[in-house]
């Protein structure tokens, strides 16, 4: 494979790491090195053969450093096109040299500008110039000139000099496509900063990088890909995959829906997505205790479904999907009542946590039951600094919002009955899991010796009543006969059924009554605590129906909409 020998380069960096190797490298390959300020310094320190800047372009810095680079004798050198004889000639009559090779990496603006209180004075300081007109210019040129900006690049390059003896054109593509894009990002970040600080003008870029092909879309006809943005570190567009298949443009809505509802609690919890809607949640003392009840929230959608932990995944938490220490089952409806059958262990599509303990990583990564278990660990706290905006394409154009991040903006109860501490602690979680299920929504939770659960769901429906009569309602009533035949109670089901409903259960809804219906309705199936976020122009009808039937009701003041 023809590859291109270098004989002379440019290092200039603000990221410095491993430059030192790099130099050691191209000076004992006897390739002269011409270098700038900062970078000249560190060479000349760990005694690299090095020259300024200045030697080649007989021309001294200036103005603080804003002038270094750009000069004829610096782009001539990478800009001509060595093929040219006219070129060529120009070069020779002027005393321009080639330059083979650039290392150059810019100035941190994107750091700086998201520094707290940075001055507009520091952000411009920080718009390097000289070092994305050398990377263009030698992008310009792949074909002659070896561009590297990438810091992780090093050591590729050092092993194509080994293996070729120079660089090839394929490596100097790859190289150059890098540059651009970089480039690209780099003139998108200082114009979106400007906008604002100049003129308080709103813009948004969204740089996508690193696509990827998926298996198909949302349907196997549809073509799909995941991109990664700029702040995809940490996020589950980078998450780390411990075990299982690829991820599919499913998978990755549902996981997404995961994350988002299992980061608004502060104890340990689980969640359990289905079609992106939290079928099953709840907290517990650990994350065994909260996916066991989790999981019996509705533990037909529970299987093929996607679940996320906000601790570390361990081997009690593993044990509960394995089924070697608790009576697994499966569930059908029949003749309108829940019926169980035993099974070994639970089908789920993928796991998300934070960490995973060594025992946990073992056995997933070396039993069957477990191969095409998609197992991923998120950092979730760079995937809460990520959240800042929602964009959605629309024909010729995109909706932007900010991120749903209030969950309440007060908590006023307007009713004359009360909610005491406890139920005030489970309305929130109520309204947390009502947040994150698709509207019209209607979400029953309870509370119970290990913490907080959804009871039932009604979601994407257009009647909200019918979310709460036809779907919550009717979910709580199938969850709450299997626990009553389990415990063997003495009292009838209809009085089990009132007293979990009225004393240890809150309704939340997504968005406020415009009627009383809701309540009344609620009132008929025994509910006693309702959050919603107000806002009707009929609010007092609902407090009116509230005050009448006994009911305890709080406005949040947030709507929570989810399309």
């Amino acid at each position: 494979m023809e590859a291109r020998e270098i004989k002379r380069a440019i290092i200039s960096l603000s990221d410095k790491s491993g430059s030192v190797d790099l130099a050691k490298y191209l000076d004992n390959k006897g390739i002269e090195i011409f270098s700038t300020g900062g970078t000249f310094k560190l060479l000349k320190e760990n005694g690299i053969k090095v020259k300024e800047i200045t030697e080649l372009t007989n021309f001294p810095e200036m103005m603080d450093g804003r002038i270094k680079t750009l000069n004829p004798k610096v782009h001539g050198g990478i800009l001509c096109v060595r093929d040219n004889k006219d070129h060529m000639k120009q070069a020779l009559e002027n005393g321009v040299g080639m330059i083979d090779l650039l290392v150059v990496n810019l100035y941190p603006f994107e750091k700086t500008v998201a520094k707290p209180g940075v001055s507009l004075e520091d952000a411009i300081e920080n718009i390097d110039i000289g070092g994305p007109a050398m990377l263009r210019s030698g992008a310009k040129n792949y074909k002659y000139v070896t561009v590297i900006t990438d810091p992780a690049d090093y050591e590729r390059f050092i092993s194509e000099y080994d293996e070729f003896g120079g660089t090839t054109l394929e490596f100097r593509e790859e190289l150059a496509l890098k540059v651009f894009a970089k480039t690209s990002k780099y003139d998108a970040m200082i114009s979106e900063h400007l906008e604002k600080a100049l003129k308080d003008n709103f813009k948004k870029t969204v740089i996508l990088q690193n696509g990827k092909a998926l298996r198909y879309g949302e349907n196997s006809h549809q073509k799909a890909m995941l991109f990664a943005d700029c702040k995809a570190e940490g996020t589950l567009a980078s998450a780390v995959m411990i075990n299982g298949k690829e991820m599919s443009y499913n998978n990755f809505m549902d996981a997404q829906a995961a994350l988002d509802t299992v980061l608004e609690f502060d104890e340990p919890a689980a969640v359990v997505i289905k079609h992106m809607n939290p079928c099953g949640a709840s907290t517990g003392k650990n994350i065994r205790e909260a996916i066991e009840t989790a999981w019996f929230s509705d533990p037909i959608s529970a299987m093929g479904s996607v679940v996320a932990f906000n601790r570390e995944f361990d081997m009690d938490a593993l044990r509960f999907f394995r089924g070697d220490d608790v009576k697994h089952l499966s569930f059908t409806v029949e003749n309108d009542r829940l019926v169980s059958s035993e099974i070994k262990r639970k089908f789920i599509e993928v796991i998300i946590a934070p960490s995973y303990s060594k025992e946990a990583v073992e056995y997933i990564t070396t039993k069957k039951n477990f191969e095409n278990v998609r197992v991923l660990q998120i950092d979730l706290e760079a995937s809460k600094k990520a959240k800042d905006f929602n964009l959605k394409r629309i024909d010729g154009g995109y909706l932007y919002q900010t991120v749903d991040d209030q969950l309440c903006s007060k908590l006023d109860n307007i009713t004359k009955v009360k909610f005491s501490d406890d139920m005030l602690k489970l309305a929130e979680f109520s309204y947390k899991c009502c947040k994150h299920t698709k509207s019209n929504a209607i979400v029953l939770c309870r509370k119970t010796d290990k913490g907080f659960s959804v009871l039932g769901m009604g979601a994407g429906q257009p009647n909200r009543v019918d979310s709460l009569r036809k779907l919550a309602v009717t979910k709580a009533k199938e969850n709450l006969e299997y626990e009553y035949r389990t415990l063997g109670l003495k009292i009838s089901f209809e009085d089990y059924f009132k007293k979990v409903i009225s004393e240890q259960t809150v309704l939340a809804s997504d968005a406020f009554f415009p009627f009383d219906d809701t309540v009344r309705t609620a009132a008929g199936y025994g509910i006693k605590y309702i959050i919603q976020p107000g806002g009707s122009q009929n609010d007092q009808d609902s407090i009116k129906a509230c005050d009448e039937l006994g009911i305890a009701m709080i406005f949040a003041g947030n709507r929570h909409f989810r399309h």
